[in-house]
């Protein structure tokens, strides 16, 4: 409607000048319509530029998150540094266990993100503010201007639980390269039959009538323990 009141105090300003032959008359009605349009305009600009008539609105949505590593036995959360001071971050996330394309929260100056640590569920709360007319009347008056429902930041708190290993798109390249040498995976294997083996008999001598099904429960765990373990120590040497 300030666009609308624009236009027509200017009409009515050149009309009042131009028609009314009636001189203290045009001046008067002249000058109340200029005042008038000055009056509209003043307000439209403090519309767009402080966003006079508007209020901040804040939306908030969940989603929970699965890891974008290829190992189910390392959960990671993997972000890329946007710019070179590493003050901004994006970061890359599944939104289902079987997804097969990632997701990635926005690489914007106004969005924010925060990592904390959980016990609960791995998920992103995301938290958008956006300029809202504060009434009707205000949206009356400046609705066509376009200025409703405009976006001005958002807060990303990203929660993850602690089995989760954060690293940065570089580091995860590295830990896949390491780990998939054969030199790692020839040393590991040695290592780790080892490991086995004296888990084996250490929970033998605890159970000597152990069963074959119990001897590779056993073996299976400590496999997987192992392989943890042997991980952890290869992200702990990525992150150096």
């Amino acid at each position: 409607m300030i666009i609308i009141s624009i236009i027509i105090t200017a009409i009515l300003s050149f009309a009042f000048y131009v028609y009314v032959h009636n001189r203290v008359l045009s001046n008067t009605l002249t000058a109340v319509a200029v005042i008038a349009l000055l009056t509209s305009i003043f307000f439209m600009v403090k519309n767009d530029h402080d966003h006079f008539g508007m209020q901040k609105v804040t939306e908030t949505s969940t989603q929970k998150i699965y890891s974008a590593s290829p190992s189910k036995q390392m959960p990671m959360m993997i972000y890329q540094s946007v710019g070179t001071a590493d003050k901004h971050r994006v970061y890359v996330y599944k939104t289902s266990a079987n997804a097969k394309k990632t997701s990635h929260t926005k690489a914007k100056i106004t969005t924010n993100n925060v990592v904390k640590r959980t016990a609960g569920a791995n998920r992103i709360v995301t938290k958008k503010v956006y300029w809202e007319y504060k009434s009707t009347a205000a949206k009356f008056w400046f609705g066509l201007s376009g200025n409703g429902h405009t976006y001005l930041k958002e807060t990303n708190t990203i929660y993850l639980n602690k089995s989760w290993t954060v690293l940065s798109t570089t580091q995860a390249k590295q830990l896949q390269k390491m780990a998939s040498s054969k030199s790692f995976k020839a040393q590991q294997k040695t290592a780790a039959t080892a490991y086995v083996k004296k888990q084996v008999m250490a929970a033998m001598m605890k159970n000597p009538t152990m069963s074959a099904a119990q001897q590779k429960q056993v073996t299976k765990q400590a496999l997987a323990a192992y392989q943890a373990q042997a991980m952890k120590q290869l992200i702990a040497q990525v992150k150096k």
